[in-house]
């Protein structure tokens, strides 16, 4: 299956690229773009990602790029539940592939915070997202379940986080994988997002977005939330 193969909604463009380098390399240009036209017609620029080892050659070739990082916020689109210092800290990942060199200028707000319970540690995070200005950049990725941020099928709160009228713009998540507690950002403020990118890699992720695009169940393939017009497809093999 090619991505040409797809029926995608109208409004929504897809990319194939020959390989993850070339892609990451892609992407960030675009990226780059996007930050510094809104810098320039706002005075600052949002940019919200996505964690985990995929985005790290995307980072790399961001921060490479001409953009004015002073004026940059970055956040993320979900939060694995652990300290910074954590190996599968997202946050720790940023502070070591993309807040680097220039980049360092960047403003971030992050997720995790030590509270006592993940309830808690979400209702923080909420709080401090109110300060977020509006996302002018989202990248997101995509599970082989079809989760994207940390809105996993399943997840006692995905009814609510997926909810388009339930204003509360983080969520405590359960994963399917160790570990298991995450925050999220909500659909509602994901959705809010000027640009958004979905970025994907191989076969797999490919049919499991035939599958969604086949479906309109959100819940059961929670990806579904984002395949709206004006989302941009990044994909290679």
């Amino acid at each position: 299956m090619a991505i040409s193969d797809l029926k995608l909604p109208e409004g929504v463009i897809a990319h194939t690229f020959t390989s993850p380098a070339v892609l990451a390399d892609e992407l960030a240009a675009a990226v780059a773009v996007q930050l510094t036209e809104a810098i320039q017609q706002q005075g600052t620029a949002t940019l919200v990602v996505s964690g985990g080892r995929s985005p790290v050659a995307f980072f790399h070739s961001l921060i490479k790029q001409p953009v004015d990082w002073s004026r940059v916020v970055v956040s993320l689109a979900d939060e694995r539940w652990v300290p910074v210092e954590h190996a599968d800290s997202n946050a720790g990942l940023l502070k070591k592939h993309l807040l680097q060199g220039p980049a360092a200028k960047a403003r971030f707000v992050g997720l995790y915070n030590v509270a006592a319970n993940l309830e808690e540690a979400a209702q923080q995070a909420d709080r401090q997202l109110a300060e977020l200005p509006p996302i002018d950049v989202l990248i997101l990725g995509m599970g082989d379940d079809g989760h994207t941020a940390s809105l996993f099928p399943d997840s006692p709160n995905l009814a609510s986080a997926l909810d388009l009228n339930n204003q509360r713009r983080c969520w405590p998540m359960l994963a399917p994988t160790v570990p298991h507690q995450r925050l999220s950002m909500s659909r509602s403020l994901l959705s809010s997002a000027k640009h958004t990118v979905l970025s994907i890699q191989g076969p797999a992720k490919l049919n499991t977005l035939n599958t969604a695009l086949a479906g309109d169940d959100v819940a059961a393939l929670p990806i579904r939330a984002f395949l709206q017009p004006t989302l941009e497809i990044y994909w290679c093999p």
